[in-house]
């Protein structure tokens, strides 16, 4: 396996590997990572499907890309998913499978034609005192020190920054600088996360940083990422005749292991209460999702408060009896043993009352039945103590909702703080307490709040105990890599798996990627896994980013005026000076 960019690996299409009409695929969890990794088999390693199986323990496809209607709650999402150009192992899957809306389209026909016509950006980005503009104009408000602190982070070595929480590297200028509010309300940072994974962030999206305060670097599906990416995923796969066993909870691996070699020999489960399993032979190849972000998560209702599930969680006890094998098997207690760093809870809002929708429209600036771009992605009340955020996407967000409907999206960093307007922790309260938090955020007068809350809207919470489990501060051997060293026939993938290349997670692109690193390792496919988009190492991107942290402020060249006058007019003749003042940092 290697990694490539540019059309001449992209459009190329492998041969059939050797032997793989030999071989059988099993995939742990049906998430996009398995789904994604069932469709590279068959088309880059034309395996047929009827050869695939895929073993879940709930009851359908799809893992943290959820969208469903739950009998008497509600429409429920537990979160969403931010998605831009350059995620390319992703739109490399999906220019296969085929859109369920329109005929003869691929789901990245579909997607492209969707953002071209109605392109994403935000018209309120920040609210305070109740729906009112925070008048952040689009400023990063960091000053030198803060400045400083980025460039060091940005320039670190992975070492420097393993095993270490973002406010040891950060001081606290940054921390009260608009452009931490920005960025740890839009990817859910915590001042105790992981600055290996900060400083990732900042590398894999430096062409993206103008973008930050109005959300245009971002595009959206056209409805809630089930119906719009896992179904028609689903359904190919369904096609081409991959298996699929709900109910079905993998409970174990057995692995046989030697200096020269590493081998899964047996699989186990449980299925209508009865244990089962198959023997693995070096044809039958293993592909195990570890770990879960949206494990024993609880849904209360509109009366019901979501409650914190700390028990017994199966996906995260599989990845440590797997992980007891071999020390290259990664340390699952670094993500999965910190429950009260690792959870927030959401909520998903879906409006009876047309008044409500009223004041959406007053923060957001656009009619929320248009069918078009609503929000452009989260709008947070910086006053909020829970520090609330919230989105409406494109209406309808579900084909099942009627035309009078809104569904929003919900959510807080802050779960175990009093709120503003009901003086309960969110993860106290119910879905109607909830709905009367945000109504008092929106604006909506205080002595409307009790009817609207109680009448106006049905309101699922959700507790997310893992939730933000993989921005824990970690080293190298934490996660394990993709396919372990003297591996024949296993990988790992998804959200806790390490690629080799410098790519972060919590995204839709590190579900595809860790799978098509797995599937064209362990069949040797004869085509290159795309590259992590190189805006880090183009100098353009890196002027503009700093430009841009610099709040357009231009550079100051030290030294009497009549020297910088002559050191500005010498630049301005190179393509250096052409750099400098494209991107804003010297006079024009």
């Amino acid at each position: 396996m290697r990694y490539t960019s540019g059309n001449y690996e992209a459009f190329a299409r492998p041969r059939k590997p050797v032997g793989v009409e030999d071989k059988t695929a099993w995939f742990v969890g049906a998430g996009l990572a398995s789904l994604s990794g069932a469709a590279f088999l068959i088309r880059d390693g034309q395996m047929d499907g009827s050869k695939i199986t895929i073993l879940e323990r709930l009851d359908l496809p799809g893992g943290a890309l959820d969208g469903i209607k739950e009998p008497k709650k509600g429409f429920v999402i537990r979160g969403g998913r931010e998605m831009e150009d350059h995620f390319e192992c992703l739109w490399d899957l999906f220019r296969s499978i085929p859109s369920i809306e329109i005929e003869g389209a691929s789901v990245l026909d579909e997607f492209y034609w969707l953002n071209r016509d109605d392109p994403n950006y935000s018209l309120q980005r920040v609210t305070e005192k109740q729906g009112l503009d925070a008048r952040t104009d689009g400023l990063f408000t960091l000053n030198d020190k803060a400045q400083k602190d980025v460039v060091k982070v940005f320039l670190a070595t992975r070492e420097e920054m393993e095993n270490k929480r973002i406010d040891e590297v950060f001081g606290p200028d940054f921390l009260a600088s608009n452009f931490w509010l920005y960025w740890r309300t839009m990817f859910a940072f915590e001042e105790w996360h992981s600055a290996l994974e900060m400083k990732l962030y900042l590398h894999r999206f430096i062409h993206h940083i103008g973008g930050l305060p109005d959300f245009s670097a971002l595009k959206f599906t056209k409805y809630n990422q089930y119906e719009s990416l896992v179904l028609p995923l689903y359904r190919w796969l369904l096609d081409q005749g991959v298996t699929f066993h709900f109910g079905t909870e993998v409970t174990d691996v057995d692995f046989d292991i030697t200096k020269q070699a590493k081998q899964a020999t047996r699989l186990h489960w449980v299925r209508d209460g009865e244990p089962g399993g198959v023997d693995l032979g070096v044809d039958d190849l293993l592909f195990m999702t570890i770990g879960s972000l949206t494990e024993n998560s609880v849904n209360g209702d509109h009366h019901t408060p979501a409650e914190l599930d700390e028990g017994p969680a199966p996906a995260w006890d599989l990845w440590r009896r797997i992980a007891a094998n071999d020390p290259a098997f990664g340390r699952p207690d670094v993500f999965g043993a910190h429950i009260p760093e690792t959870k927030w809870e959401s909520a998903t809002v879906t409006t009876l009352d047309r008044r409500i929708p009223e004041y959406i429209q007053r923060v957001c600036k656009r009619d929320p039945f248009s069918g078009k771009v609503v929000t452009g992605g989260i709008v947070t009340a910086r006053d909020s103590s829970w520090l609330l955020s919230w989105t409406v996407n494109r209406q309808p967000h579900f084909k099942q909702q009627s035309a009078e409907e809104i569904v929003v999206w919900v959510y807080s960093l802050f779960v175990d703080v009093p709120g503003d307007y009901v003086k309960k922790p969110m993860q106290e309260c119910t879905g109607e307490e909830i709905t009367a938090e945000w109504l008092y955020h929106l604006g909506v007068p205080v002595e409307d709040i009790p009817e609207l809350a109680a009448s106006g809207a049905k309101t699922v919470p959700v507790m997310m105990p893992y939730v933000t489990s993989f921005f824990m501060p970690r080293q190298a051997g934490d996660r394990p890599d993709v396919v372990p060293e003297g591996s024949v026939n296993f990988a790992f993938i998804g959200q806790f798996a390490e690629s080799a290349q410098r790519d972060c997670i919590f995204t839709t692109e590190y579900s595809v990627r860790t799978p098509m690193e797995a599937v064209y390792t362990l069949l040797d496919i004869e085509r290159g896994v795309p590259e992590v988009f190189n805006s880090t190492y183009d100098v353009r991107s890196l002027l503009n980013a700093t430009s841009r942290l610099r709040d357009g402020e231009e550079i100051h060249v030290p030294g009497p005026n009549f020297f910088r006058s002559r050191v500005i007019d010498k630049l301005d003749h190179t393509e250096v000076g052409q750099l400098l003042s494209d991107s804003g940092l010297l006079p024009d």
